[in-house]
């Protein structure tokens, strides 16, 4: 198996001074491309401890929902919402001059994280074609102008929602019959709780770094989403009561979904945590010592690996999409994402029931045992 690599590199700001270290860090792999994820914000940890683990995180992800990626992670520190669109789009160019020969359609493609978006995969595409000749399937996640596939805004959201129906079926529960408290209302939040809500499920609790709003009775999620785009924020909502952010975590409610920042449940709050369920939409948003307290306390885990990677598989599907030359509808989109979440559970629930541990466990049973079937049948074994 090829040891994990690392290259850093110095982005410069658009008046020449340096803003931030990049790194690539390609994780393990077998015969298929890394999925490469960049970063530009300041609430991630751009450093080359904490974009090492995502990137292993990323290939037992994509082992889990047996696509044919491996897994990669890179990042830019810097504050996006300081900059301006011509700072953003420099910095992403520098970047990807420095990378270009790193990654590949074959090798590594890229797709938007935190702190970025499409218009940030565009000018990466740009950038690399004029190295490489146009190259679309080069990078996920891009505006559908330039061959991007529908429904890939939505995908880690709508993941998450057909992650939670397949666990809830499992209890002989349903979305319509639960209340929830979703931590982040940026594109993985705000899609969770739009698909909530047309679903019948009670949304009682919505934070993010602007602001958080709660109501007991449910709050109405499209009048929610109206009323950040006009404002920018949470505060002021007319259809709930303002509440502490911090207290989110350990609202009452059914199902908890963290879609922010990872480390976010701890030994300090996982003891208050009222929620019977736990929906890993961020990365990594509990850490061991809480997970320890919230399984004695019988809270149900549906670890990150799985639950997120909605979005991962549609950039797989785009990826192929491009590959192939023929765009999908968004109808199949969406179906073929549900069969894919739909049956990774199962597998999952099938490895906990042969190795009789929790979800966690099985999940990383299930990606560590696809990348070691892989690496043992390439003949990289030891």
């Amino acid at each position: 198996m090829k040891a994990t690599s690392a290259t850093q590199l110095c982005s410069c700001g658009y008046d020449g001074s340096p803003i931030s270290a990049a790194k690539q860090i390609p994780s393990h792999k077998t015969s298929s491309p890394t999925h490469g994820v960049k970063h530009a914000d300041p609430h991630m940890h751009v450093e080359p401890d904490e974009v090492n683990a995502l990137a292993q995180l990323m290939t037992w992800k994509t082992a889990v929902a047996d696509i044919p990626y491996g897994g990669a992670k890179g990042g830019i520190g810097c504050s996006p919402r300081d900059l301006s669109m011509s700072e953003l789009e420099r910095l992403t160019r520098v970047f990807t001059q420095k990378i270009h020969d790193l990654i590949g359609v074959n090798t590594d493609v890229p797709a938007p994280d935190m702190g970025t978006n499409a218009q940030t995969m565009a000018w990466i595409l740009d950038e690399y074609s004029k190295f490489h000749g146009h190259s679309p399937a080069i990078v996920t996640g891009k505006p559908i102008d330039l061959g991007g596939s529908l429904g890939r805004e939505a995908a880690t959201g709508r993941g998450v929602v057909f992650a939670t129906e397949a666990l809830l079926a499992e209890y002989g529960k349903s979305i319509k019959d639960l209340k929830f408290a979703i931590q982040g209302f940026g594109n993985v939040g705000s899609w969770a709780a739009r698909l909530i809500h047309e679903r019948g499920g009670n949304v009682v609790a919505v934070s993010d770094i602007t602001g958080a709003v709660k109501n007991p009775e449910g709050i109405d999620i499209p009048a929610l989403l109206k009323h950040k785009e006009i404002t920018g924020h949470l505060n002021n909502f007319s259809g709930g009561d303002a509440m502490d952010s911090n207290d989110l975590l350990t609202h009452e409610c059914d199902v908890l979904l963290p879609c922010a920042l990872g480390g976010v449940l701890n030994r300090e709050n996982a003891g208050n945590v009222k929620a019977k369920f736990i929906i890993e939409a961020a990365n990594h948003p509990t850490d061991p010592e809480a997970d320890e307290i919230l399984s004695k306390k019988g809270v149900v885990i549906l670890p990150d690996i799985y639950a997120n990677a909605g979005g991962v598989t549609v950039s797989y599907f785009e990826w192929v999409q491009n590959i192939q030359g023929f765009m999908w509808d968004e109808e199949k989109v969406n179906q073929e994402l549900k069969r894919y979440m739909t049956r990774a559970f199962h597998n999952i629930k099938n490895m906990c029931q042969s190795h009789d541990c929790n979800l966690r466990m099985g999940a990383f049973t299930l990606g560590v045992n696809r990348v070691a079937r892989a690496t043992i049948l390439r003949g990289w074994e030891a």
